[in-house]
């Protein structure tokens, strides 16, 4: 293609509002306020935005705590201001939710890319997991309304339980769920699966999202 038409084709829909993808793997975000991103996920703006690190319950927000156990947090920073602000984690594609008021999902801490100021979020580390593994899973806890932007490696599978997941690879699950960890007793002789842990989730309601990827 010409240079006029690869511009044309490529620049980004600067008339609509809220969240929306410029394309699989970028966020487009119409800031007219403030909105939370993934720290370090800003690769341009523009308008008039400053950016903020977040490390504790500011706003009416729940909060973020930092991982116990490995002592990695889940950064955020807040963006406020007017304009539109480009987001993207290391090519992943782009997921997008809205949540309506009282509807919740819990996402792993790598996997959220953005979410508006609306949204309540709270920080856990499920501590079961550090009983079977050297780390605990930090997962965050979104509440609407509001519009969330997760990030996945790859297209999603979203699977109904009674299901048993990698943890490298479980995105996000519905939070009328709680997950349990095992580890694989078969005995291994030689090389290792790599499958030692495993995750459990129960019941018959709800859902389970997985990426083809293992973080």
């Amino acid at each position: 293609m010409d240079l006029e038409e690869f511009v044309h084709s490529n620049e980004p829909d600067a008339d609509h509002s809220g969240f929306e993808k410029a394309n699989k793997r970028l966020l487009d975000i119409a800031v007219d306020g403030t909105v939370m991103v993934k720290a370090g996920s800003m690769i341009g703006y523009t308008g008039e935005l400053t950016f903020t690190g977040k490390s504790s319950a500011e706003g009416g927000l729940t909060g973020f705590v930092k991982d116990a156990v490995s002592s990695e947090g889940t950064p955020v920073m807040e963006a406020e201001g007017e304009g539109h602000l480009y987001v993207a984690d290391q090519g992943k594609k782009v997921q997008l939710l809205e949540l309506d008021a009282d509807q919740s999902i819990s996402v792993n801490g790598t996997d959220v890319l953005a979410f508006e100021s609306t949204i309540d979020y709270e920080i856990n580390t499920i501590s079961s997991l550090s009983e079977v593994a050297a780390g605990g899973l930090t997962n965050v806890y979104l509440t609407g309304p509001g519009s969330v932007a997760i990030s996945t490696h790859g297209d999603p599978l979203v699977m109904t339980p009674p299901v048993v997941t990698d943890p490298d690879a479980t995105v996000a699950w519905s939070t009328n769920l709680s997950p349990s960890f095992a580890t694989n007793k078969t005995i291994e002789i030689g090389q290792t699966s790599g499958e030692s842990i495993q995750m459990e989730f129960t019941g018959s309601d709800g859902f389970v999202v997985i990426q083809p990827y293992e973080e």
